[in-house]
């Protein structure tokens, strides 16, 4: 078989990147790798985490060198609205994953999508996941302002195992991760300290158990429930606080009826006593209520 030139400079440049594995630029050459095949315009590599804010190994940098503020919203709580943060969160699974498989039926009406991900991603992402655990999802993203085309999906899918293998390999050298593995370890210690388990041969507590019960997280029932009491209103019970946080994620009600296995009427009036209880007419000043201070403040 011949190989031409891009073939021979396709190998050398994923033997460059496996150079890289231990290296702190190793996320920006695997960006360099694909962007010879597919355009994209931005990429992050993050570890998401059931009930608690992601955290970032790497990103694309801005242009002009400056902080990016949106993505600070975004991981100070609108991550909670991200479809993939959802699904990773729901439905853990490795391998490619397409913002058209995860996009909830109106996600494109939501003030998410208008305020944070058109502005900030503008037209698509797709990112590679790779589960650690229970709860935890490491993942690479790459947004693009224009929307994928069928061409781009597929090479994205043939590029998967060995972004997939390079992932994996990569978790070694990834200081963030290591970290927070030690931490659910040590939880799981202090668990089983409190609960009398022994500790020498016992089964050190799960992720799956960590998770469950919340250890070192603040999810958006807590975030919902204390924007409530600061503001004065009415606090929502915790089927209203999951309509909300459906809601705000682009679910329709029909979708929430289903996901919850509830009926559509009942949908409907959960939303009206939400509102009520919140002050708050529509669903823009419900997500300015949760996810902008000025909104919180009024």
């Amino acid at each position: 078989m011949e190989l031409d030139w891009q073939d021979r400079a396709f190998h050398h440049h994923i033997a460059t990147l496996i150079d890289a594995l231990d290296g702190p630029d190793f996320w920006t050459r695997m960006t360099r790798v694909i962007e010879r095949f597919v355009a994209f315009d931005n990429w992050v590599a993050l570890v998401f985490i059931r009930d608690r804010a992601p955290l970032v190994c790497a990103e694309s940098p801005m242009p002009d060198g400056t902080v990016d503020l949106l993505f600070g919203a975004y991981l100070e709580g609108m991550y909670q609205l991200d479809p993939f943060y959802i699904n990773a969160c729901e439905k853990p699974r490795a391998g490619l994953v397409t913002l058209a498989e995860v996009a909830p039926d109106n996600f494109r009406m939501t003030d998410y999508y208008q305020r944070y991900f058109k502005s900030n991603i503008i037209g698509d992402e797709v990112q590679f996941n790779h589960p650690l655990d229970a709860c935890r999802t490491l993942i690479f993203s790459l947004g693009a302002a224009h929307h994928y085309a069928e061409r781009d999906i597929a090479l994205f899918a043939m590029f998967a195992p060995w972004v997939m293998a390079l992932m994996r390999q990569r978790l070694p050298h990834e200081p963030l991760v290591a970290t927070r593995a030690a931490d659910m370890a040590d939880a799981a210690d202090a668990i089983n300290v409190a609960e009398g388990v022994p500790q020498s041969g016992a089964m050190v507590a799960s992720g799956a158990v960590l998770c469950a019960r919340g250890v070192g997280g603040v999810d958006y029932a807590s975030r919902f429930e204390a924007v409530a009491r600061q503001s004065g209103r009415t606090p929502l019970t915790a089927r209203e606080i999951e309509v909300v946080r459906q809601s705000l994620s682009g679910f329709s009600t029909r979708a929430i009826a289903e996901r919850l296995e509830i009926s559509f009427e009942t949908v409907r009036a959960h939303k009206k006593h939400i509102y009520a209880k919140l002050g708050v007419s529509s669903q823009s000043e419900l997500f300015a209520l949760f996810y902008e201070p000025h909104g919180r403040e009024g």
